[in-house]
């Protein structure tokens, strides 16, 4: 085999120069075969191409229909090389195949584990990196590791750059096209093959690269044996030499005999540019694709001023000022940059330094402006509605349409009125695709907002990885509503714990899942039941008290839920005197938290009979002998507030429980538990205040410290400003702390004498 018969161009990443160089090549070769790397179960989705709705950047997506976390990614761009000759034999119907090891192998060949990367485990090029798990698309240590390894990175920093993504982009990018680039990527990639130390990488991922190269040379003689005559191949740089120069074909054959295999299924997936960057982890991904975009578009000519135009429309729709003659001055000094250093156009890294020096005055800030929007891009690819999808991807997208929500790549903030049907309906959606962990919407206030309890805020952004999260949850149903009924279902029965269970209950009526409502509350009916830990009975309240108070803003039928609190709140009323006995501190905490969630739960339910009942718990806590103090002095707070309990009752407990007798660091914890991080009922209620001074001011010195630490812990709960006026008005003489027993009797029959005046002065009744 000759390199007048097999043409192997070695590209590397995604780039518009060498993209322009392919397809250079290819109109002067014209192939009669073309193979690409790439996946060959892919070559299904192939003739999608031809579809105008299949808009880059988007991405040829392999998973494993059985074990949907086996899934790679091949990501495209308009400016890819790969991209651009798969469309060149498209147009010219030159037979088109994909050469790399099928996936159907390289997923039965992947360790359960993942493997450790060592110093040359991942692969140094383009193909090697491109199948990205997706669930190892926001690993940033990725891209770092795998940009060490990138052997055009060496070239690069031994040229004197700071790395090769720099040396690749002034030298190949930005220079245009070139049939020279790749007989200079075949050159220098036989002596970096030849000259670096051996591999440091584990067995398997060597073992793989072998089986991956031997592939390829068994589809090159594959196409010779058909009778092709002049053969472009188009695969990582990497692997050139590898293709050049081939072995018996025996040893080839040897080596992929035999390999297991795992049922695989292909279709395309939208891509954005945010996932394309090097930066979001992608290994095989570039530092700038809107850039790259920019270059394939513009010629070289055009290609400062047009860019410094983007940059001031950018820097005008954000308010800041950049005038015509800014651009001016930073276009010359792009250009006298690129001259000076020695470059025939001024490339990203001019245009940058003009920008920051002459519309920014130096300023760093505003140019991350320019990288996230332009640089980098927000570019969402698109896919048609024919492209092969499970059955929950396309009721998903029927359903975004029909409810005119646009799937975007940027962060978008979406106000929802639940009185309006469609919003209504967007937010079942959204609850629906949450609970399925489709996290395409990010809740940011519900319920409770500032605009009120019929609005819902949520920040919508499409992450290209939500694809492999759309076919994961398509086991639970062909569509949204039934796949997350199913799910909620068996997520009830795998549940043993009530806080949960009730947070699930309040997941399914937001969705508005009628099928699951029955089951899950029955669920939750059944546990609460048997549960006999009061501090699970007492989470679950606060989640179904906020669906029965909030559900009627979304139209659902809450009766069920009210019915199980009708049997929650009893059973943690009767249970609640029993245990807060016999509690060590860290008890008492969770008991505390648990009792003052639940107490304010009760109150927003607004029913008279469970308010009464819950009261009537509460009181018997306070007058506890024996319990903590924690929640003792929680209690009777509680009903302080309730006015269920007299100033009178309410100071003679503190006094009992303040009184010299009893131990410090138990009357800390009853004042830490009565406070409620809150000091406004010191501040108000003179009695009290009397109390707790007198309280301190009768320990003695080694008492006063010993206790100081619960104390402190005390009134760190506090705000600020709590803190700064218990201060001043203990700064100030006692002149109104007149002890509760001291009070004047109030004479009722006197006080009702003035009356007529008042209404006489104040002209009414």
């Amino acid at each position: 085999m000759t390199d007048t018969l097999f043409h192997i161009f070695g590209i590397r990443h995604h780039g518009p120069g060498c993209a322009r160089s392919l397809l250079r090549a290819l109109e002067a070769l014209q192939p009669d075969c073309l193979l690409v790397e790439g996946p060959p179960e892919g070559e299904a989705v192939l003739p999608l191409l031809a579809d105008a709705d299949l808009e880059p950047p988007v991405a040829l997506l392999v998973y494993n229909p059985d074990d949907s976390q086996q899934a790679a990614f091949y990501p495209f761009a308009v400016f890819s090389p790969e991209w651009n000759a798969l469309h060149y034999g498209l147009q010219h119907s030159i037979p088109t195949r994909f050469i790399d090891l099928p996936m159907t192998h390289q997923f039965a060949l992947t360790p359960p584990e993942p493997e450790p990367v060592t110093a040359d485990e991942a692969a140094p090029d383009h193909d090697e990196i491109a199948a990205v798990n997706a669930a190892e698309t926001d690993s940033g240590d990725a891209a770092q590791t795998d940009l060490r390894l990138d052997p055009l990175d060496w070239l690069g920093r031994a040229a004197g750059y700071g790395d090769g993504e720099s040396w690749w982009n002034h030298l190949v990018e930005e220079r245009g096209n070139s049939l020279e680039v790749f007989a200079a990527i075949r050159e220098a990639m036989t002596t970096v093959r030849a000259e670096t130390p051996g591999p440091e990488r584990s067995a398997a991922a060597q073992q793989r690269e072998m089986l991956r190269e031997a592939h390829m040379r068994k589809c090159l003689r594959q196409a010779q044996k058909e009778g092709f005559t002049r053969i472009a191949v188009v695969c990582g740089a990497w692997h050139v030499p590898a293709l050049a120069d081939m072995p018996a074909a025996k040893a080839d054959n040897d080596l992929l005999k035999g390999l297991p295999r795992v049922k695989v299924a292909a279709t395309w997936a939208p891509w954005s540019y945010r996932n394309l960057s090097s930066a979001s982890g992608y290994g095989a991904g570039v530092t700038s694709p809107g850039w790259y975009e920019y270059l394939w578009q513009v010629s070289p000519e055009q290609r400062a001023v047009g860019w410094m135009a983007r940059a001031a429309r950018l820097f005008r729709e954000e308010g800041l000022d950049c005038s015509s003659a800014h651009i001016i001055e930073a276009v010359r000094l792009a250009e006298t940059l690129a001259a000076l250093r020695e470059r025939p156009q001024a490339g990203l890294d001019e245009l940058n330094e003009a920008l920051q020096t002459v519309v920014c005055l130096g300023d760093a800030a505003p140019m991350r402006l320019i990288e996230r929007a332009l640089i980098v891009g927000d570019r969402l690819g698109r896919i048609p509605a024919s492209a092969p999808v499970v059955p929950l991807q396309h009721d998903l997208s029927q359903q975004q349409k029909r409810l005119r929500l646009k799937v975007e790549a940027v962060d978008r903030t979406l106000d929802l009125d639940l009185r309006e049907a469609n919003d209504l309906a967007r937010s079942h959606l959204l609850h629906r695709l949450t609970l399925l962990a489709i996290p395409w919407g990010n809740p940011q206030r519900a319920g409770r907002s500032a605009k009120g309890s019929f609005h819902e805020i949520w920040t919508l952004q499409w992450q290209p990885a939500l694809a492999i999260a759309v076919i994961e949850a398509s086991r639970w149903g062909n569509t949204v509503e039934d796949a997350a009924t199913a799910k909620a279902v068996d997520q009830a029965r795998a549940l043993t714990a009530l806080p949960p269970l009730a947070e699930l209950v309040n997941q399914v009526l937001l969705a508005d899942l009628q099928a699951a409502i029955g089951p899950v509350t029955q669920t939750l009916e059944d546990l609460a039941a048997l549960a006999s830990d009061l501090v699970q009975l007492l989470g679950a309240i606060p989640p179904l008290v906020n669906v029965a108070r909030y559900g009627n803003v979304r139209q659902t039928d809450v009766g069920m839920v009210e019915q199980v609190l009708k049997g929650l709140i009893p059973r943690a009323a009767i249970g609640l005197p029993g245990a807060c006995t016999a509690l060590d501190d860290d008890a008492a905490q969770i008991l505390r938290n648990a009792m003052a969630a639940t107490h304010q739960a009760v109150r927003l339910l607004a029913d008279d009979g469970l308010r009464e009942t819950w009261l009537r718990a509460l009181e018997r806590v306070a007058r506890l002998p024996n319990a903590h103090g924690l929640v003792c002095g929680l209690a009777a707070r509680l009903l302080f507030d309730e006015q269920a309990a007299s100033i009178e009752e309410t100071a003679r407990q503190m006094s009992q429980a303040l009184s010299p007798g009893n131990e410090p660091a138990l009357a800390a914890a009853w004042l830490e538990g009565f406070l409620n991080q809150s000091g406004l009922v010191l501040l108000h209620d003179d009695a009290l205040w009397s109390l707790v001074d007198g309280w301190l001011s009768a320990l003695s010195e080694d008492r006063f410290h010993q206790i100081l630490p619960l104390l402190r812990r005390a009134f760190s709960g506090f705000s600020a400003p709590e803190r700064r006026q218990l201060g001043e008005r203990a700064a100030r003489p006692d002149t109104a702390t007149t002890a509760v027993s001291a009070l004047p009797d109030w004479d009722s029959e006197r006080a009702e004498r003035v009356l007529p005046l008042f209404r006489q002065l104040l002209g009414v009744g």
